[in-house]
């Protein structure tokens, strides 16, 4: 738990991109309520629906969006996560983590500098979903020591 003492408030002028596949829609709508209840200023980049679309088509829009707005942060859904994890991070710029506990949610901001959160909405309840996404947008990068390891993140290799 110490990883969630060293928090920020929520990022008020930061753009928050959101996306899920079909089987993440319900839970994004419901983010999505959350974000309006927050006043924070979001960006839903679909789907609209539960009819099926392709994670890989939805994770790379919002990476899309959020190479063009450097400073965003970025929300992604689907069944268990995994399937956005490993599209967004494809993005040489994008740094996503699937997060299950606060924890996680924290020091993925600390000592990683996420910039993306994906959640696995068959595994998360929205209560804790909200939590994590609150913590996730709370949470500044503690940079020092992490920074060298986030630059190698960019290498060439």
């Amino acid at each position: 738990m110490a990883a969630l003492q060293q928090r920020t408030r929520m990022p008020k002028n930061k753009t928050i991109f959101i996306g899920a596949d079909h089987r993440g829609f319900r839970l994004k709508e419901n983010l999505i309520q959350h974000m309006k209840d927050l006043d924070l200023d979001y960006k839903d980049l679909g789907t609209a629906s539960e009819d099926s679309v392709d994670y890989p088509d939805v994770a790379h829009r919002l990476c899309l969006h959020m190479k063009e707005n450097s400073e965003s942060y970025g929300i992604l859904i689907c069944d268990t996560g995994i399937g956005m994890s490993i599209a967004a991070n494809r993005h040489r710029h994008i740094r996503a983590a699937l997060c299950f506990n606060e924890d996680m949610a924290a020091l993925a901001r600390k000592h990683n500098n996420a910039n993306i959160l994906v959640l696995g909405a068959a595994i998360i309840p929205y209560n804790k979903a909200k939590a994590l996404v609150d913590i996730f947008l709370a949470t500044a990068f503690e940079g020092g020591r992490h920074e060298s390891r986030i630059n190698k993140l960019n290498e060439e290799r």
